[in-house]
């Protein structure tokens, strides 16, 4: 599996998951751009994909708004010249009972988790479908396919993400884009240590643990292995999938 002179953008990649998609990337040979609200975080990642002999743009990216997205594909095509694929990692959240929720909080969840990959997956799309090749990749949550308590309308965000990709596969397959979906089970992130803080939140990592048959958290490097395959060419005849990474704590 290669992906040598590969272009490909990694959104929150400046940390957990997402970094380490993109130093799997970098590593088989793509050109990545680290795209992340945390600039600080982007050049780092952008520092250890050199160091490993790999070639990063980072570029300081709010998903959130469509005019920075447009602008990330626009420096993309015009530093590397080609976009082969799109890595919707970026996202959020807070566990917190629903009832609890506050409107300005939904408006947040849903703003990272479901427009963000939306606005990023249009604005590829057209250098896409010119060259008729590309690999779209969206990190959803297995909260999307089977819920999570205190994550309601993260997993209806999560759940609409399967949703867009298999609908967007089945509109641009015609023009030679894979469009597949990973679904990452609990995962050692900062992004989780940060949501599962106190004795409550290491319950809660506790009893996760004890529910995935591996009897661990996945680390960021098991969810880029998966990222990394549906990007590659050996996935060519594969689109519109929805691929749990989660240790076996969902089979379905």
């Amino acid at each position: 599996m290669e992906l040598k002179d590969r272009v490909a953008i990694v959104t929150g990649a400046g940390g957990g998951i997402g970094r380490s998609i993109a130093l799997k990337l970098g590593a088989l040979g793509a050109r990545v751009v680290v795209a992340d609200i945390k600039a600080d975080g982007g050049k780092e990642t952008v520092f250890l994909l050199e160091k490993q002999g790999a070639k990063g743009l980072a570029m300081d990216v709010d998903i959130t708004r469509q005019s920075q997205v447009q602008e990330m594909v626009k420096a993309t095509l015009d530093t590397f010249r080609r976009l082969d694929i799109l890595v919707n990692n970026a996202g959020w959240d807070k566990i917190e009972s629903f009832v609890k929720n506050t409107a300005e909080f939904w408006e947040k969840i849903i703003a990272i988790n479901l427009k963000g990959p939306i606005y990023c997956t249009r604005a590829a799309l057209d250098a896409m479908i010119e060259r008729k090749y590309g690999k779209i990749v969206n990190i959803s949550s297995d909260a999307g396919r089977v819920g999570s308590s205190g994550e309601a309308v993260y997993s209806a965000c999560k759940g609409g993400i399967i949703a867009f990709t298999k609908t967007i596969a089945r509109e641009v397959a015609r023009f030679q884009i894979n469009v597949n979906c990973v679904c990452p089970g609990p995962t050692e992130t900062p992004l989780l240590n940060e949501i599962t803080q106190g004795d409550t939140g290491a319950k809660i990592i506790d009893a996760m643990t004890k529910a995935i048959p591996f009897r661990r958290l996945a680390k960021p490097n098991d969810i880029a292995g998966a990222v990394a395959f549906l990007a590659s060419d050996e996935a060519g005849y594969i689109t519109g999938q929805t691929l749990s990474v989660s240790g076996g704590l969902t089979m379905c």
